[in-house]
């Protein structure tokens, strides 16, 4: 078998195995510390332009599903594991993760050192890179690889944000049920697609929100005009600097209406109230962060 290389802009190179399709994929690489949910980090919209790296060891013992999907897709550039699972045991398997890996032409790398990954980018920050299972000469992906435009000023968010608005109705997950019918609506919500994820729709309509997602360049005007009870501003990728027209949207509902952010449309409402926001060294992704 060919090696598969990943090289970062400033120099480090991890030689591994192919993981998923062959070929070849950049983006910011980043490390993800949790355990398991796989399935819903590559879904995740919030992923989109980045290369997800797990800390944990093992991934891939439970395979892929049809449920467990937080978007229409799966978003992350590339996949980088220590150790792909061979086996895929659960009675809700579909798909090993590699097959999906492969079936969606992401391009992965496992069989490297992920805990010397780690170290590095908690040390020197998240940066660009490239995972490569077609070229031969790591030098050349390095020339590249400090050649790529990075995430800062790029606006992610109309890459994952739908085209027109629709309803959600289904419910929360229920073992041996799937998803259950909500409870009746009691007030209605707009929820603004930054890069939502599905359970978060889920969750909003099991409290007992009427919801209507909308496109990310929606004017507050037209939000105002359906007399929402509350908005809502959802999760999402990249750099919120880089998305002034929904900034502008929402200092126009600001003080108008009840406006709810969480990541993304949480720095979105700090934009638009005046203040600022700046990148960290390195994001905090993951399922296990201790909270004090």
């Amino acid at each position: 078998m060919n090696p598969a290389w990943l090289v970062l802009r400033d120099g480090r190179v991890f030689r591994g195995q192919p993981l998923g399709a062959l070929g070849e994929t950049w983006g910011e690489v980043i490390f993800n510390t949790a355990m398991q949910g796989y399935q819903e980090i590559l879904t995740d919209p919030s992923y989109r332009g980045q290369i997800v790296a797990m800390t944990y060891p093992l991934i891939g013992n439970y395979g892929i599903n049809e449920e467990d999907v937080e978007s229409r897709r799966p978003w992350a550039n590339g996949f980088i594991v220590r150790e792909c699972s061979p086996i895929a045991s659960n009675f809700r398997s579909a798909l090993s993760l590699d097959e999906y890996l492969e079936r969606h032409g992401i391009v992965g790398l496992q069989g490297i050192d992920t805990r010397a990954l780690t170290r590095h980018l908690r040390d020197h920050g998240a940066q660009d890179g490239i995972i490569s299972s077609v070229a031969r000469d790591p030098a050349e992906l390095l020339a590249r690889a400090r050649a790529l435009p990075g995430l800062v000023g790029r606006d992610l968010v109309a890459e994952v944000t739908v085209a027109e608005p629709y309803g959600w109705s289904e419910g929360g997950f229920k073992l041996g049920h799937g998803y259950v019918a909500p409870p009746p609506p009691r007030f209605r919500v707009v929820a603004y697609d930054c890069g939502i994820k599905h359970n978060i729709l889920r969750q909003l309509r099991m409290a007992g929100a009427h919801v209507t997602v909308v496109p990310a360049a929606t004017p507050a005007e037209a939000v105002l005009e359906t007399k929402p009870d509350g908005v809502f501003l959802s999760n999402g990728p990249g750099d919120p600097e880089a998305v002034p027209y929904l900034i502008e949207s929402v200092r126009g509902l600001l003080g108008r209406l009840p406006v709810f952010g969480i990541c993304l449309g949480h720095q979105i409402m700090g934009l638009a109230s005046g203040g600022s926001t700046y990148k960290l060294k390195f994001g905090h992704h993951g399922a296990n962060h201790p909270v004090k």
